[in-house]
């Protein structure tokens, strides 16, 4: 047994059960989805280009903040993962149907290649832009947390999204983008997006901790991420520590487990 679960095994529940969590991915997930379904339409309002995605997107880095301060590193990646397979679903129905020969009755075949036939490509920039600025964010986050001993919310809300969207935003449009718009309209598109997403997260603050509070609140646990294994690609929970609501994540605790 490792010095953090030694030093702190009477926080820890390893068969704690989870409310609220499969729904919250349920939710994060269509978001997601719906969010690739629009993405190709670029929005102006005065001088500032958005995408059609950038609407909706923000929110999933809501869920990802809330996922990583509620329920930890190992739910907020369940939560990518599932929406990355679904995705890909998505965009797999998506090619076929629109492949399919229509019939001859049926007249809104272009109209629904202009739709759906550019999902592919968004969707494959939606997800490699997606997994990377995901896991930035839920990993600055994670981290944050264990540095503010859990206080300061918005502090770790904004951080995560200042690191996860500035990864997010320049891998998404340049892959959507590049060869279909200039370079001028690229730049345009990342660094207006970048500030609406962050400007977006600021103003989202009272919901977020409201939202997190009452998650917390009634899940009845504080997951950090003390000794945990960040790797995209790992599975469970250890090196999480488990802490009854209520109880302090004390700094003796924290050199302890740092130890």
């Amino acid at each position: 047994m490792s010095t953090t679960a030694r030093a702190l095994r009477r926080f820890e529940r390893e068969s704690h059960q989870y409310r609220f969590l499969e729904t919250f991915i349920v939710i994060f997930v269509v978001i997601l989805l719906i969010s690739n379904l629009v993405g190709a339409k670029i929005i102006a309002v005065g001088s500032m280009r958005f995408g059609g995605a950038q609407i909706l997107f923000p929110f999933t880095y809501i869920f990802g903040d809330v996922f990583t301060e509620v329920y930890g590193y190992a739910g907020s990646r369940r939560a990518i993962w599932l929406g990355f397979f679904a995705s890909i679903l998505m965009a797999l129905i998506c090619a076929a149907i629109v492949a399919l020969p229509p019939a001859p009755e049926f007249t809104e075949q272009h109209a629904y290649q202009v739709v759906l036939g550019v999902v592919p490509r968004m969707v494959a920039a939606s997800l490699i832009a997606y997994l990377c600025g995901e896991f930035v964010n839920s990993f600055t986050l994670a981290k944050m947390k264990i540095l503010t001993r859990g206080r300061h919310l918005w502090t770790r809300t904004v951080g995560s999204t200042v690191t996860g969207q500035f990864v997010d935003s320049i891998v998404f449009m340049f892959i959507a983008f590049l060869g279909k718009e200039s370079l001028a309209t690229i730049f345009t598109l990342i660094w207006s997006g970048y500030l609406f997403k962050v400007v977006y997260e600021v103003a989202m603050t009272p919901l977020t901790y409201w939202i997190v509070n009452s998650l917390k609140r009634l899940e009845g646990v504080d997951v950090y991420d003390v000794d945990t294994n960040f790797s995209p690609f790992a599975s469970g929970t250890q090196g999480a520590v488990f802490v009854p609501l209520g109880e302090d994540f004390t700094k003796a605790g924290l050199e302890t487990a740092a130890g």
